[in-house]
């Protein structure tokens, strides 16, 4: 931590305005600091009455190994459409949207960052390769901090009441451990050391440091488990309120599609994964064979440490309700066209054959009627595309980026 106690005197800025963004930035204010919260204008108004009152509540299960917790109403010091009223001053900058909207929150952010500033991307998705590469082309030179974590600290939604949105997250559940790298690796240390001033992250007791941000953007579990859980569960998500007696907003891929044919499928891809991680020379989180196989899945010891499981044979309760409802939903139309094809992508250029990725991408292509490979993010949208191994390695580690 030595060197970065600055932090703890600077306001924290989140950057949008779904769930995880709301859960940041009470979070912060709960914890008893500064927080500003932002939103791009054209979306501003889905705050609801959170722009006007400044109030989030945060409430929920909350179930963590350690019974870590976080509840009450949260003020929030300044909530703006205005990027320049956000990130002034700000230590601590959270980047809390769906991957597939970076870019028009980061040419709004970058005439704004100052030297000193920390920049989180919670769930990676490469994002620290688009900021650098529109950083260069900007040309700012403000020496900022950049890295990335595999996921969420936490499960969450936003609270809904007759079709309304509520100025209230549920939380789920908190983890105890996620993976994090810096861009480049010789920044880990510090961007280690600022996690303790980000309070949103203070039940992560169990930090693990990645080999690179590609490593992280590998150990991002979300395509491995909402892809193959969404398209290989989808007949009973549609069918889920329509034939089978339930409420349609009950459903769950964890609680009602996982099984073990699903789990080999899941399994199959992160292997996939690996392959690529060792042709590019870099991480990825280590998870066992038997962990794919259980309702919780992997994603279960991210809050409740190695030993939990939920069998097939019994209910995961605390997925219930949690989606998707539609195959238009962010775990195909982000999973897809960023994680997937950035894998298909990395594959493509370092002799990987990866056919469950080349499948996920072409079945939810065809389910959404959209072409995601045309539309997915490129190699060349990251900056990387004419790298060869040593390049990337170099770029990823020591920040050495040849043109």
């Amino acid at each position: 931590m030595a060197g970065m106690e600055y932090l703890g005197n600077k306001p924290v800025a989140v950057l949008g305005g779904g769930a995880t963004a709301r859960g940041h930035a009470a979070c912060t204010a709960l914890a008893g600091r500064e927080v500003r919260l932002y939103e791009l204008p054209d979306f501003f108004d889905g705050l609801g009455c959170i722009a006007k009152n400044r109030e989030i509540r945060v409430s929920g299960k909350q179930e963590s190994l350690y019974g870590f917790k976080r509840e009450g109403l949260a003020k929030i010091d300044v909530v703006t459409d205005d990027m320049r009223k956000a990130v002034e001053g700000a230590g601590i900058v959270i980047i809390s949207f769906p991957a597939v909207g970076y870019r028009a929150f980061l040419e709004k952010l970058i005439p704004c960052l100052e030297d000193g500033m920390v920049i989180h991307f919670t769930t990676a998705n490469f994002g620290s390769l688009l900021l650098r590469k529109m950083m260069r082309e900007a040309g700012c030179s403000k020496k900022v901090i950049v890295g990335e974590w595999s996921s969420q600290p936490y499960g969450i939604r936003i609270k809904m009441a007759g079709g309304e949105q509520m100025p209230e997250v549920s939380v789920n559940y908190w983890a105890i451990s996620l993976r994090g790298a810096a861009l480049p690796m010789t920044d880990q240390d510090a961007f280690f050391a600022s996690k303790e001033f980000v309070p949103s992250l203070d039940s992560v007791v169990h930090p693990v440091r990645g080999d690179t941000i590609a490593d992280i953007g590998f150990s991002n579990v979300n395509p491995i488990l909402h892809c193959p859980g969404t398209i290989l569960g989808v007949g009973a998500m549609e069918n889920w309120g329509v034939v089978y007696g339930e409420n349609k907003y009950d459903f769950s891929i964890y609680s009602h599609a996982y099984c073990p044919s699903i789990s080999r499928v899941q399994l199959a891809l992160y292997r996939e994964e690996c392959a690529i991680a060792e042709a590019m020379g870099v991480g990825i989180q280590d998870f066992q064979e038997k962990a794919f196989f259980s309702r919780s899945n992997i994603l279960g010891a991210e809050h409740m440490g190695e030993k939990f499981e939920v069998p097939f044979n019994e209910q995961y309760t605390l997925a219930l309700g949690t989606g998707p409802f539609t195959i238009h939903n962010r775990y195909i139309t982000e999973d897809i066209p960023v994680g997937c094809h950035i894998f298909s992508e990395l594959a493509k250029k370092f002799g990987v054959d990866v056919p469950v990725i080349e499948s996920m991408i072409t079945l939810a292509s065809v389910m959404t009627g959209t072409d995601f490979r045309k539309t997915g993010v490129t190699l060349e949208d990251l900056g990387i595309s004419h790298m060869d191994r040593q390049m990337l390695n170099a770029y990823l580690r020591e920040g050495v980026y040849s043109e």
